[in-house]
Order: C-alpha cells, then structure tokens, then sequence
C-alpha cells in the first residue's frame, strides 16, 4: 500500500475501522481498495441509494468477515476450482474453515459490523449479501461488479 492509499482509507474510515481494515490478509486490502477506488471513480454513473462516502466505506468493509481467517492465495484458488468442479455443492462442507469464509465471509462480516451499531441497514445488507447471486438491486449490482472486476 502506499501514501494515496493510506489516505483514501484515513478519509472514509474512522478508527475503528482502520483497525479491522488492517487485521484483513494485505490482499485482501488491496482488493478492497481497488474495488472502492473504482466506486468512486464510476459513482455519478450510476443511479445509487446509498450515498457516495457510504458506498466506498462498504467497499472498503465488504470483505472484513475474513478477519478471522487468512485465506491465501491457494486456499482460494483450490476454492474456486471446487467451486466449479461440484457446481456449488461443496457450500455444505461449512464446518471446514476455508469453505466458510470463501461462502460466508459476508455473513461473517455483517455480524461483525451489526455489533458497532453505526451502519445502516443498506449498508450491512450490501456487505452481506455482495455474493449472494439470486438477489438483484443496483447498488448490489455494482459492488458485485466492481468487486468481481477487482
């Protein structure tokens, strides 16, 4: 990470939020910063509910239910193959670590967030459910997309 990074984080996290940010794998960081530069790059693009600064503090905080456990690099990439290979139905393994974060990390995340008690309901919805594909709003829409693309 370098000084533009740690400066978009300090302007839309408070710090709190810092200190979960930081407990995230460093790529992990990176994703997310990626995925919240790109939102607000492309925001006015796009006819949202939540507001921008929120929008990119989700962003930022989409991926924190995987503070707990380090997925590297492999772990996913074994993931995404047995993802494909068993069209899904490894999900029900939950009990291994490492399927339960790659499935339920937004789960995991929002009932980490809901504890602070200063995120509103759009908010913790769109970290929830930002890989769950059978629902379909626009400002979910776009943060799967931009987090897909990063």
């Amino acid at each position: 990470m370098d000084d533009k990074d740690i400066n978009f984080i300090n302007k839309y996290l408070d710090e709190e939020e810092i200190k979960l940010f930081y407990k995230l794998f460093k790529g992990d960081q990176k994703h997310s910063i990626r995925v919240a530069y790109d939102i607000d790059k492309n925001y006015n693009k796009f006819k949202c509910i939540i507001s921008k600064d929120l929008f990119i503090k989700v962003a930022l905080l989409h991926d924190i239910g995987k503070i707990n456990s380090k997925l590297n690099v492999v772990q996913k990439s074994i993931m995404v193959i047995l993802d494909k290979i068993t069209k899904g139905k490894v999900k029900r393994y939950r009990n291994i670590s490492i399927v339960n974060i790659y499935y339920y990390h937004g789960d995991i995340g929002y009932n980490i967030l809901k504890k602070y008690a200063k995120y509103n309901n759009t908010m913790l919805y769109l970290i929830k459910n930002h890989h769950n594909n059978k629902l379909i709003n626009n400002d979910l829409n776009i943060l799967r997309y931009y987090d897909n693309l990063n």
